[in-house]
């Protein structure tokens, strides 16, 4: 019997340990992640395979760090962007969150360089965001880069492996609730493991099966909205005059022929494509590394378009979405922009042929405009346009457009301010798999605040 056990080992599982540990260091505590620990991980990807084997559990994606650790290791230091911490706290309680978190990152060897101080960069570039009807968000970035992403995440993992039970390559199956309190979950290896409190923090790969718990169990949810686009990739010196200022810019544009909004996201400057693996469906992200440089930039452009009654499945419409991609191309597709413009597929041929070479060698040419739904491909259409006024070339014949990219955490619990399930005692739902954040810094911010709250009651 644990005091509280926590499901997954990203950063929302990984801050809860660390706080819990911290206030309340003679409790029993169990953190329970179905991938491999961190210095175990792998993706044969990044080994050198060219094509993606769709392996049962995502190296890239699972795993203790979560879909963080091979990631290019972005910490915004703002509450601005990265979730939605401020619909349950007052905003300076995330700051201070935030704050707090950094410095935990820090003690654990993070760099200490921080891109967007400079408030005279950022007021230049945001005056010429302006003129272009973009939105620029003030969000300083710490970036780690990969390489340290995972030195700072084994040193957290070399920490709490002695203070608390660490159970890797095991996945939770099902909920144990009785009397609509929670008391425990079983597992694929036919356990089952009981705790006055459970934190669910199963990252976005575990998204899809957290709604059907909360659907099996009556916990209500509310739909996000839904993220779906593409991944741009384009030779580095484009966004070079923003990147070299702010390293990642955020930017937000509302498309003029539907309305809907459009936002930049994970921006890699001189970075990679990479292809991940959700449940079989291959989906595209990006990395950037702190000492290996490529001759690209790459982002995303996702459309954000909030569903109402009777739509209540936003991953399935992603899962969909992607799924006729990897139909289409047994993967990813890739395409040159000046070809979707032209209403033709890229070829090997037209891609050889490009002054830019995808960095994603496994990808498919083909055609975006046979899976992507019309709203969506022109808000992108109309997206890139918009930010070719501020950094020329974005709009490029050879700027090439991947897909699909879709984030799966469309779907919130419904949850109290302390993030405890509603009509679920002592079940707390953190991190991006329960769609209360999106990204690495909030995600840890989650995991401190519910260790504080399970700590006070006791």
């Amino acid at each position: 019997m644990y005091n509280v056990a926590i499901v997954g080992g990203g950063p929302a599982g990984i801050f809860t340990a660390l706080e819990i540990t911290k206030l309340k260091p003679d409790w029993k505590v169990l953190l329970i992640e179905k991938g491999a620990r961190i210095e175990k991980r792998k993706c044969l990807i990044r080994e050198g395979l060219k094509k993606c084997p769709s392996c049962k559990t995502c190296g890239l994606l699972c795993g203790w760090g979560g879909a963080g650790a091979f990631s290019d290791g972005k910490l915004t230091l703002t509450p601005e962007v990265g979730g939605h911490l401020v619909d349950y706290m007052q905003y300076n309680e995330v700051e201070d969150l935030i704050s707090y978190c950094d410095n935990i990152y820090l003690d654990h060897g993070a760099t200490r360089t921080v891109f967007g101080t400079n408030r005279a960069d950022f007021v230049d570039i945001e005056k010429a965001a302006t003129l272009a009807e973009l939105k620029l968000v003030h969000s300083p970035v710490r970036h780690l880069g990969t390489e340290k992403s995972l030195s700072v995440l084994k040193s957290m993992q070399d920490y709490l492996e002695s203070r608390i039970d660490i159970i890797n390559n095991e996945q939770v199956e099902e909920l144990i609730i009785k009397d609509d309190t929670i008391k425990g979950f079983t597992t694929n290896k036919n356990n089952e493991y009981f705790a006055d409190y459970v934190v669910v923090a199963p990252g976005r790969e575990g998204a899809d099966w957290l709604s059907q718990q909360f659907i099996k169990h009556k916990i209500e949810m509310v739909n996000n909205a839904v993220d779906v686009g593409v991944r741009v990739e384009l030779p580095a010196a484009v966004m070079e005059p923003i990147t070299s200022r702010l390293y990642e810019s955020k930017l937000i544009y509302h498309a003029p022929t539907f309305g809907d909004e459009v936002r930049t996201f994970c921006m890699n400057p001189n970075g990679e494509v990479v292809n991940e693996n959700y449940n079989g469906i291959s989906t595209v992200n990006g990395h950037s590394y702190a000492d290996k440089k490529t001759p690209n930039t790459n982002f995303a452009l996702l459309v954000s378009k909030k569903f109402t009654e009777p739509f209540h499945e936003p991953i399935k419409y992603g899962q969909h979405i992607a799924s006729l991609a990897n139909m289409l191309s047994g993967g990813i597709l890739v395409q040159r922009f000046g070809d979707l413009l032209d209403g033709r597929r890229s070829t090997p041929q037209r891609i050889k042929e490009s002054i830019i070479q995808p960095t994603l060698e496994c990808a498919t040419p083909g055609d975006l405009s046979l899976v992507l739904p019309y709203r969506q491909l022109l808000s992108i259409i109309e997206m890139l346009y918009a930010l070719d006024k501020i950094a020329p070339g974005v709009a490029s014949r050879y700027t090439l457009l991947y897909g699909i990219e879709v984030k799966f955490y469309s779907a919130r619990v419904l949850i109290s301010n302390e993030l405890e399930t509603k009509g679920v005692k002592n079940l707390f739902a953190i991190g991006d798999g329960a769609g209360v954040t999106r990204g690495l810094m909030q995600a840890s911010a989650s995991g401190v605040h519910v260790a504080r709250v399970i700590t006070n009651r006791n």
